[in-house]
């Protein structure tokens, strides 16, 4: 607490003025232009790698970077994800949404652990809301992965915005990264077809006005990866591939 306060004080004196004055600008006419899904960790700090500002987009934080399924919920069950869906989407007409991944994912890692019966049982996930919660909400990006038998060459099939569109994806074909990195990606990819699971998104998504993308950031180099359809693969954003990603953006989801 203690930095903190600390933290708050520096704000006062460095920050207030101008981030008010943002406040004022869009006060009356908010514009997001994004609903960005990421990890809870403390590592991930999506407006400093994104360079985005006050108002430019509603950011959903959990362990794991899941969105429920809607099977998952019945009457008037719900959770903070689906609500944000609705409230980007519905209410402020967003047309983008994201969701971004990260290697050394300490969620992630543990969903790796949770393939042995013994760490994901019931009295297990009774005691632990941790493994609970990846147990019900992220079981389908486990079993995905487990289909793979450990054969990451092979490409993997994925649901996106409808049943009908659906996209190949190789992870991590170059072998770069652990197996729960892995595992961090296809849970990643797996949470569109989440997102599109919702009745209330499905005229939007069937008329190419409402996109979902995949981000991934590697930890520990600092760089960003976007998931390419038409390359099929997650692709480092930089000065080499800027131009040919932005032309698929402009193209596919303008």
């Amino acid at each position: 607490m203690e930095k903190i306060l600390r933290g708050i004080m520096r704000y006062r004196v460095l920050d207030r003025a101008s981030m008010v004055k943002q406040f004022q600008e869009v006060k009356d006419n908010p514009t997001p232009k994004a609903v960005f899904y990421t990890c809870m960790d403390s590592r991930m700090i999506p407006t400093r790698f994104t360079e985005t500002s006050v108002g430019d987009m509603f950011v959903v934080r959990n362990a794991g970077n899941v969105i429920p399924h809607s099977q998952h919920f019945v009457d008037e069950m719900t959770s903070c994800e689906p609500a944000a869906l609705e409230l980007g989407c519905i209410i402020n007409n967003i047309r983008h949404i994201i969701v971004c991944g990260h290697s050394d994912c300490k969620a992630m890692n543990l969903l790796y652990q949770l393939r042995s019966e013994e760490a994901s049982d019931k009295e297990q996930r009774r005691i632990s809301p941790l493994k609970s919660w990846l147990c019900t909400h992220a079981e389908t990006s486990l079993k995905k992965f487990l289909e793979m038998n450990g054969d990451f060459t092979k490409p993997m099939l994925f649901t996106a915005e409808t049943p009908q569109r659906r996209f190949v994806a190789y992870i991590d074909p170059d072998n770069k990264f652990c197996i729960e990195d892995k595992l961090s990606q296809v849970n990643t990819l797996q949470q569109l077809q989440n997102i599109a699971s919702y009745g209330m998104l499905k005229k939007r998504l069937e008329k190419h006005d409402l996109h979902i993308h995949a981000l991934w950031f590697d930890i520990y180099t600092g760089d960003i990866y976007y998931f390419s359809r038409r390359a099929k693969q997650f692709v480092i954003i930089d000065e080499s591939t800027y131009e040919m990603i932005l032309s698929e953006v402009r193209r596919f989801y303008s």
